[in-house]
């Protein structure tokens, strides 16, 4: 007889946010696979629970998730749970329910707090469509494939982001979406939790005087204009606001001529021509 296995949603920063039935079903399941146990191990202590686990992560997904899946295959319940939020999101979770399927095994999710649907909520952007685009790479080609893609996009975008990566994540983005208005929402249920509703530029300035802290969900503004609607004006606008956040005029101008119509030799001629006027 097959078991089964569990996504269940954890807080993300409030514990009073664990929900009745992710309760229920971590008290009644055989084991709990978690991210971190240590991380774990607090919550399940803070509820009561006394449950074996098993450590799950991208360093050990192969050798652990066999385990896993043969507990399962065996009869045994399985809960996942990662550190904070749902499972499976931006998270190595995602092998184990594929590998569930490729076995016959039932997965069933335990719904709870996610940042990224928190985070657009009361971002104040548009929530008629929204994509969840997870933390960049940190290869810088596939970083800049990233940016250079999801800078046409029109509907609301959601990063995840560390706060050691913070400025430089804001930087890339001003250069390949260009300004646009975002929302900052940082320690998401905790008791320093802060919404900074601003502009890509307007980050920027405020973190060249205070230190990031905390683990960031960013809310950014979907594409407005075509590259056919932006004039030219509108193009060099955007090259003085990234030469105003210490870029070369250069490099500006180049940044700016991936995401418009207007090509870079175009952009300094222009630029240019403003200076002299």
């Amino acid at each position: 007889m097959k078991g089964k296995l569990y996504i269940v949603g954890t807080p993300i920063g409030n514990l009073d946010d664990m929900t009745l039935r992710g309760i229920k079903t971590l008290k009644s399941v055989d084991f709990i696979c978690a991210e971190d146990t240590r991380v774990t191990a607090k919550l399940l202590n803070s509820l009561d629970i006394k449950k074996p686990m098993i450590s799950y992560h991208e360093h050990n997904a192969v050798q652990a998730g066999d385990t896993i899946i043969n507990r399962i295959l065996d009869g045994e319940c399985c809960a996942a749970v990662t550190d904070a939020g749902m499972p499976c999101i931006s998270d190595p979770g995602e092998e184990l329910v594929k590998r569930c399927y490729e076995n016959g095994i039932k997965v069933c999710v335990v719904p709870g707090p996610t940042a990224a649907m928190s985070a657009v909520a009361i971002s104040g952007l548009s929530t008629k469509r929204f994509s969840f685009e997870g933390f960049l790479s940190t290869s810088n080609k596939s970083r800049r494939e990233h940016l250079k893609t999801a800078s046409k996009l029109e509907n609301t975008m959601i990063f995840y982001e560390a706060p050691h990566k913070l400025i430089n994540t804001l930087s890339d983005m001003l250069k390949f979406f260009g300004d646009r208005n975002i929302s900052l929402c940082r320690e998401m249920t905790k008791l320093h939790e802060e919404v900074i509703k601003t502009t890509l530029s307007g980050a920027l300035e405020y973190y060249k005087s205070v230190t990031p802290k905390g683990e960031f969900v960013i809310v950014v503004e979907g594409a407005q204009k075509t590259q056919d609607d932006l004039t030219i004006d509108d193009a060099v606008r955007e090259v003085k606001k990234l030469i105003d956040n210490g870029m070369r005029a250069a490099d500006a101008c180049k940044a700016v001529s991936k995401w418009t119509s207007c090509s870079k030799s175009e952009l300094y001629s222009k630029l240019l021509e403003d200076k002299n006027d």
